[in-house]
């Protein structure tokens, strides 16, 4: 698929031309230019041969089909996961890469193993999303939510996915709410003050995973670079300036991060701000374990006492590897020549 060179095909062409074009691929969501039966066909035909509309896809799911995971091959061969995750009250999220691989190198994440071959440009983020709402349309269902929560760094790769969150928000178009649209990252101080600024009221969620600089460190390099308290700093300019929730992501791994001085140093730091905590059930790639269920209640138990608002996240995709990264990195070609699997 190749939404970014449809303006280009349709320059010479009068505005309602693009409106046209516009209507088929993001409301309708047609898989073939034949179908946009409103353009005459020599137009329709130049932009099958320019703009294809095809998606290379493959598509795993899980047996309840709570999850479903897809591959997407891109135009230079390279590949990408994206997850469709269906809630009990009836939502659809879809969770997108914005990067091939990452930066960043968390140790818990199997996309950081990949390094980074390269950044996603906002069409090859936003072919993610139409590819479910395709998808989804056969059942009269629409996507509700956009995460990006996927592979790579979003505030590594902003302008790009800035624009994809703008056209996924376009009421002409996908008509996604902005407040349905959270973009997670582990910690990019410039990232976070730029979004503070941007007047889409998008959603903000922080990886944190621990509550003290030591234990991050030992997971997340990026700690190495900003202590916790500075990554707050940010994060709390952020909330005086939009007035918005913040989420904090909290994966429970097993022996690392879920000791009961872990539980009570995280609930003093959420305490008194505007913030809610995702305690997450880790997928585990090999290297670390999930916590005990037991461990997550105990989290949540001490950090409502402390009346920090918290949830627990729901397994999606525990059978189609749904970690970011898990599947795709099963494509030995997308690998670096130095990269193994563990």
């Amino acid at each position: 698929m190749d939404l970014s060179s449809i303006s280009n095909v349709l320059k010479e062409e009068p505005r309602y031309r693009a409106d046209q074009a516009k209507q088929g691929v993001f409301v309708d969501l047609v898989e073939d230019w034949d179908l946009v039966t409103g353009l005459p066909k020599e137009l329709r035909a130049k932009l099958k041969e320019k703009c294809p509309l095809e998606i290379n896809a493959e598509i795993f799911s899980d047996k309840r089909d709570s999850a479903v995971k897809t591959i997407i091959k891109l135009s230079d061969g390279k590949r990408v996961e994206t997850v469709l995750m269906r809630h009990t009250d009836g939502r659809n999220t879809v969770c997108v890469s914005c990067q091939v691989g990452c930066p960043m190198a968390c140790a818990f994440c199997a996309t950081g193993k990949m390094t980074l071959l390269r950044s996603l440009n906002s069409s090859e983020i936003v072919e993610q999303v139409i590819f479910f709402a395709r998808y989804l349309r056969k059942e009269n269902k629409r996507v509700s939510g956009v995460v990006f929560m996927g592979m790579g760094e979003p505030f590594s790769n902003y302008d790009n996915v800035l624009e994809a969150v703008r056209a996924m928000n376009d009421h002409d178009g996908l008509n996604i709410g902005a407040r349905h649209i959270s973009i997670s990252t582990c910690g990019v101080i410039d990232g976070i003050k730029r979004l503070a600024k941007e007047p889409l009221q998008v959603n903000l969620a922080i990886s944190l995973h621990a509550p003290d600089d030591k234990t991050r460190r030992l997971i997340m390099p990026v700690a190495r670079t900003h202590t916790i308290a500075e990554l707050l700093v940010a994060v709390d300019e952020y909330i005086v300036t939009t007035n918005r929730k913040v989420m904090f992501e909290y994966l429970m791994i097993g022996g690392i991060n879920d000791t009961d001085d872990h539980a009570r140093e995280l609930a003093e730091l959420m305490k008194g701000r505007l913030c809610m905590v995702n305690m997450i059930a880790y997928n585990s790639t090999g290297i670390f374990k999930s916590a005990t269920k037991e461990r997550m209640l105990y989290f949540k138990n001490v950090l409502e006492k402390f009346k920090v608002a918290v949830t627990i996240r729901y397994r999606h995709g525990r059978e189609v590897k749904g970690a970011c990264g898990q599947l795709v990195t099963e494509y030995d070609d997308i690998l670096p020549s130095d990269v193994t699997r563990s």
